[in-house]
């Protein structure tokens, strides 16, 4: 194929645009290296504008968090007319919101924890569960704003205003228990599970600064888990890949409480961004398979102008788009 022009979209204002600026770096050196001429786009206020100016052959997204994995920013390159990598609209609004989420896939009998979303406001009366339980953001990534309520007395009993937390910053939460075990996580690329890995923290539990800070965490890939598990893992994590609609990468995160075996396996969510820095799972998973980096670069790249039709994927080869 010929050279494209790509614009990589990064950083945007989340909680997460750190992250985002590591993904975007290294995907446009990939992209680079792989020989396609390439715009970084650093997400402000303006990436219409931006975009428009840049007139690219297709859009890299690597934005992590809001607006630009819940819809808004899918919806505006929609607009736009634009070709982008990753999941379209529809399935970026339910994916980051982990409570559609649940609705979207028990039914279709994916295993996910119970738990319901409470006000902020109520948890200074009363805990919504049975300690230990977890709270968390319900449209937020990379386990930002995820507290761990046990009974050892954590954040107070009940939980009190003056204490650090998530309820001093959401409005609303979702509680659900907390499921003792482990943290297994398994990528899709395409229409393909790829490996089960394992994260151990060195302390604490897998948070935001456990995820992005090198050392915090080791990583088993492949995981050192019954075969049983692993098969497990990837036939929920590609079941909710397909049914949600994910496109190019995803990534289900798992609890598993090994007393019980497979039933003790249930799905946390689904990123449809997920993180491509040093320290990314997706990557990871696909190098232990024989993928470099740029080659699942290109990878999500190719389902990006699949998905977009072959008229303007050929409208792309012929090297269509904007200069920097």
């Amino acid at each position: 194929m010929s050279p494209l022009h790509i614009a990589v979209l990064m950083g945007g204002w989340s909680a997460e645009r750190a992250v985002s600026l590591s993904s975007g770096a290294g995907v446009a050196e990939a992209l680079e290296s792989l020989g396609h001429r390439v715009t970084r786009i650093d997400m402000g206020r303006d990436v219409a504008q931006r975009l428009a100016a840049a007139a690219p052959d297709v859009v890299f997204n690597a934005l992590h968090g809001t607006p630009g994995e819940d819809g808004s920013v899918q919806g505006l390159m929609d607009l736009m007319g634009l070709a982008y990598t990753h999941s379209g609209m529809a399935t970026s609004v339910i994916a980051i919101d982990k409570q559609l989420t649940k609705q979207t896939l028990v039914p279709h009998g994916v295993p996910m924890p119970g738990g319901r979303i409470v006000r902020s406001a109520d948890l200074y009366a009363a805990d919504p569960l049975p300690r230990p339980y977890v709270l968390k953001p319900v449209n937020e990534g990379s386990s930002v704003g995820v507290a761990i309520v046990t009974d050892e007395g954590n954040y107070g009993n009940p939980i009190g205003r003056d204490v650090a937390g998530p309820w001093a910053e959401f409005a609303e939460l979702l509680a659900e228990p907390f499921i003792r075990g482990r943290e297994l996580t398994t990528g899709v690329l395409g229409d393909r599970a790829l490996l089960v890995t394992e994260l151990q923290p060195k302390s604490g539990f897998y948070d935001y600064d456990a995820k992005y800070t090198d050392g915090m965490t080791e990583h088993v890939c492949p995981a050192d888990i019954p075969d049983d598990v692993t098969d497990a893992c990837k036939a929920i994590a590609l079941h909710a890949h397909r049914l949600l609609g994910c496109r190019g990468a995803s990534r289900s995160d798992f609890r598993w409480d090994d007393s019980q075996g497979v039933a003790g396996l249930f799905l946390l969510e689904v990123n449809t961004q997920p993180g491509m820095t040093p320290l990314s799972l997706v990557p990871e998973q696909a190098r232990h398979l024989g993928m470099s980096y740029p080659e699942l670069v290109q990878a999500i790249i190719d389902d990006a102008l699949a998905r977009f039709g072959v008229e303007n994927a050929l409208a792309m080869a012929d090297g269509r788009g904007g200069a920097e």
